[in-house]
């Protein structure tokens, strides 16, 4: 069995506002965001499906069209090749998740 120390891990910002530590698992892909309020990411989409868990403060999250205010405890869950885009509405935290496996995500930047 693995254990990571996420405190320990680097911190890259893959775009302006939000800070990720990554890891993966032998079929999926973490990611701890902190964000900063009015940091965006625009609308795209991937092959992997995606979790956002909301830790601390809100996020809009807009899927396949539909926008959602999301806070503590909420989560939003993007279906594979579906478009999404992400607002944070204050500073906070988010944990995401991609399954499967996100390529490279710590390693370089990309959607």
């Amino acid at each position: 069995m693995t254990f990571i120390d996420t405190n320990k891990l680097p911190t890259i910002e893959r775009l302006p506002g939000w800070r990720g530590r990554y890891f993966d698992s032998a079929s999926m892909t973490f990611g701890h965001y902190e964000f900063d309020a009015g940091a965006s990411i625009h609308e795209h989409s991937h092959p992997q499906e995606e979790v956002w868990e909301i830790l601390e403060g809100e996020l809009e999250i807009t899927i396949a069209g539909v926008t959602q205010r999301a806070g503590p405890g909420s989560v939003g869950i993007v279906p594979p090749n579906t478009l999404h885009t992400v607002k944070a509405v204050s500073p906070g935290k988010a944990i995401v998740i991609d399954y499967p496996l996100r390529e490279s995500m710590s390693r370089s930047t990309h959607d």
